[in-house]
């Protein structure tokens, strides 16, 4: 079964990192357990999984690594509970109990469930400082001490808000009716160039004009990262690359494959296109294989990955939906618009996009149509945490007026 799972899940997008065994004979199941816990634990895998006869004894091994909150689960309820409720980091499978088909229900639910709700992450946190040792003390004095563990992806995210937030009012005073200053703009924007005529001289043209503003990032073809790279060296300007651009409609092994290399050049962010014809076929597990194809090769990077959802084609109900399929497969933000089709960004779809990821707190970029400052702040005030555009410079020019001059 181990080796039907294994190959399943990398069929659904997943890198795959196999301990063994890989025969039929008979081995010790702790070596094994305590091999992918340990994975786990040292970050070099987000989640394990451990087949052996009836689960149980592999969730006590992994259980003895610090770090790993492993369950043995039967179903697909004890799966969800144990991701949403119990912060679970390892399943351990039972191949005695359950067949290949139900192994799979189980995995995908494990996979694709989270725990976010604050109050199981404060019992997932009573749990890491038993662990620690910590039981001494009252629950409750070190409950309100204690701090939540954040990943390198959530610190980056955060660091990126703050700076959106502190640099003087930001974002928050522009969702509260205020307008921002230039150089709070300025840290907001992807300043683009995706033209399939963009020469190198006006490639070099936007990296200078984003080093003269102190843009977010430069937003170019991938065919472009080294040459940006190269030029923003030692600078505060991100490389960022659009990958399955502009129709989205790439196998996502080749999305991956495109993303992989754009970060190996120099990207520090993606903006794919996700497969549009799969959302409007109603097949959202394709769609989530897509987007989480790139999700990895990002993770694998230390890459924010964005997800265009191209909403002027998709109905209301599919931008929800493509926006779940963005969240189960762990992309960073979610985007409007490759600016290449019949729309581009609007106000009621910002909204809409932020309110429907606000629960697992992805950034929404705002991108095709925005052309001026006043646009820029519409789509700001309706939610928009980036925003991108091809007339940047002219956009900071309007702000400068806008306040003043500052």
């Amino acid at each position: 079964m181990k080796e039907q799972l294994a190959g399943w899940l990398k069929s659904q997008g997943h890198n795959v990192a196999d301990v063994g065994t890989h025969s039929k004979d008979a081995v010790d199941y702790p070596v094994f357990a305590a091999a992918v816990a340990r994975a786990v634990a040292a970050g070099r895998c987000d989640l394990g999984i451990v087949v052996d006869g009836a689960g149980i004894g592999s969730a006590m091994a992994a259980n003895k690594i610090p770090g790993v909150r492993a369950a043995a689960c039967y179903n697909e309820a004890l799966a969800k509970n144990s991701r949403q409720h119990n912060g679970a980091n390892v399943l351990t499978l039972g191949s005695g109990q359950v067949d290949f088909e139900k192994a799979k229900a189980i995995a995908d639910v494990f996979l694709a469930t989270d725990c976010t709700e604050e109050r199981h992450l404060r019992r997932v946190q009573m749990i890491q400082d038993l662990e620690r040792g910590r039981a001494g003390s009252p629950v409750m004095a070190a409950i309100k001490e204690m701090k939540l563990e954040l990943s390198p992806q959530d610190v980056a995210r955060i660091a990126e808000r703050v700076k959106q937030i502190v640099g003087g009012g930001a974002a928050a005073g522009a969702a509260g009716g205020g307008n921002l200053a230039p150089a709070q703009l300025a840290r907001m924007i992807d300043h683009t160039i995706l033209k399939p005529e963009a020469s190198q001289a006006d490639v070099k043209k936007l990296c200078e004009e984003a080093l003269k503003h102190n843009f977010f990032s430069c937003c170019v073809n991938s065919s472009w990262v080294r040459t940006v790279a190269q030029i923003l060296r030692g600078s505060s300007v991100k490389v960022c690359a659009v990958v399955g651009f502009p129709l989205g409609a790439a196998a996502p092994e080749i999305k991956a494959l495109e993303a992989r290399r754009a970060i190996r050049e120099g990207a520090k962010e993606i903006d794919m296109v996700i497969n549009v014809g799969l959302v409007k076929s109603g097949d959202w597990d394709g769609v989530t294989k897509d987007i989480r194809a790139v999700s990895e090769a990002c993770k694998d990077g230390n890459a924010l990955l964005k997800v265009i959802l191209e909403t002027c084609l998709l109905t209301k109900d599919e931008i929800v939906k493509a926006c779940e399929a963005a969240m189960r497969a762990r992309a960073d933000y979610v985007k409007t618009s490759t600016g290449f089709n019949k729309g581009g960004a609007t106000a009621e779809d910002i909204a809409l996009m932020a309110r429907t990821v606000a629960p697992k707190r992805l950034g929404v970029k705002a991108s095709g149509g925005v052309r001026t400052y006043a646009d820029a702040m519409l789509m700001i005030r309706n939610g928009a945490t980036r925003v991108g555009s091809s007339n940047s410079v002219k956009m900071m020019e309007e702000a400068a007026a806008a306040c003043g001059g500052k």
